[in-house]
């Protein structure tokens, strides 16, 4: 009897354990860097931009830094942890020069349009076309997730621009979005959270709707580390901004920043037993910028040519490693949100199963 017993119990343990396992989800960080150039991100600094005075403050510090000479060595300068061990452990689309091409699918070429498009898997030119704060029609993937019992509370945003909320459309979704200039809310703030909310205010953004990324970096890193989210939106934002000024040197620091920003996130993501081994990164763009004529670097938008090409990045659990992608291909970003769903083990809100995935998954 007492043997009996005892293999039930066993029986009984194997048969929790194995649906703890089938019940634990995955785990997504998606990423976008405000009009971050293919060519930076591909062949590092823009030799030419380098050499305009009109765009560089101070050229023999910024050689130093980031001038290589050849386009390997100068993209490994300027974004170290993307060229050495993204590429080792996983998958870079969009060098154009070798075939590799990702697009837009909405015309407008700017930021909500390009956002919607990633984060809701179409394109919605009669609504988003502009980059007004008025609440997204469409529902994100966000809000799908956040309506899942299994990631219900447990789907985060973090942006650096002030019109995420309403890009995510905060009230209806229920998926908290810190951005712009706000501050960590709640009763169990952690003591760097509070220091963020003192430090905040103080420190001048050069800009009126957005914040410096380092904050956003660091109360999403703190909301992690605290609370522990499934899936997780951070959207950088200086790269798009300091371009619009036309000051190609701190688009470059901050590509750079960016780039240890998320080096810091993947060694948390390894080292959180929550997180280890079970979470994929996805990274993209909401938009590209012109290249000819010269000036055109610092703007977007339908009339800026080439300003609808963008990459994209994956590397983590389900991806398959491939390092840069040398093969000719088109992609587009609206394959984006169907990706994630499917790495989520989520479907379309609209049970659309057809939508086309971008081909990463491990085989």
């Amino acid at each position: 009897m007492k043997k009996n017993i005892l293999l039930l119990g066993i029986l009984l343990f194997m048969m929790a354990s194995g649906i703890s396992q089938t019940n634990e989800s995955d785990k997504v960080v998606l990423i976008t860097l405000d009009g971050l150039r293919w060519q930076e991100l591909f062949s590092g600094a823009d030799p030419k931009l380098m050499a305009n005075s009109e765009y560089v403050h101070d050229t023999l510090k910024l050689k130093k830094r980031f001038w290589r000479d050849s386009p390997e060595e100068r993209r490994k300068a300027l974004m170290p942890f993307f060229w050495s061990e993204v590429t080792r452990i996983g998958r870079l689309h969009g060098n154009r020069e070798l075939g590799s091409k990702v697009d837009l699918t909405n015309s407008m070429w700017f930021s909500y349009p390009g956002y919607n498009e990633i984060l809701t898997g179409t394109a919605d030119d009669k609504r988003i076309n502009s980059n007004d704060k008025i609440n997204n029609p469409n529902t994100t993937i966000l809000e799908i997730a956040n309506k899942d019992s299994n990631y219900a509370g447990k789907v985060a945003a973090f942006a650096s621009w002030d019109v995420f909320p309403y890009i995510v459309n905060e009230s209806r979704s229920g998926v908290p979005v810190n951005a712009g200039f706000e501050t960590a809310q709640g009763p169990k703030l952690t003591e760097r959270e509070k220091f963020l909310n003192v430090l905040q205010p103080q420190i001048p953004s050069p800009w009126g709707s957005v914040r410096l990324d380092a904050f956003t970096h660091h109360y999403a890193m703190e909301y992690m580390k605290k609370s522990h989210p499934k899936f997780v939106y951070i959207a950088y934002g200086e790269t798009d901004d300091f371009a619009h000024d036309g000051n190609y040197e701190a688009y470059l620091n901050s590509a750079n920043n960016t780039d240890k920003f998320i080096e810091k996130l993947w060694n948390f993501v390894q080292a959180d037993p929550f997180y280890k081994d079970r979470t994929t990164f996805i990274i993209t763009t909401d938009h590209g910028r012109g290249t000819e004529p010269l000036e055109t670097w610092r703007h977007h938008g339908a009339k800026i040519k080439d300003a609808g090409e963008v990459w994209i990045i994956a590397f983590g659990k389900q991806i398959q490693p491939v390092g840069e992608s040398q093969k000719e291909e088109q992609l587009y970003s609206d394959q984006i949100a169907p990706t994630v769903l499917k790495l989520l083990g989520l479907s379309p809100e609209n049970s659309d199963k057809s939508a086309k995935l971008l081909p990463i998954f491990r085989s």
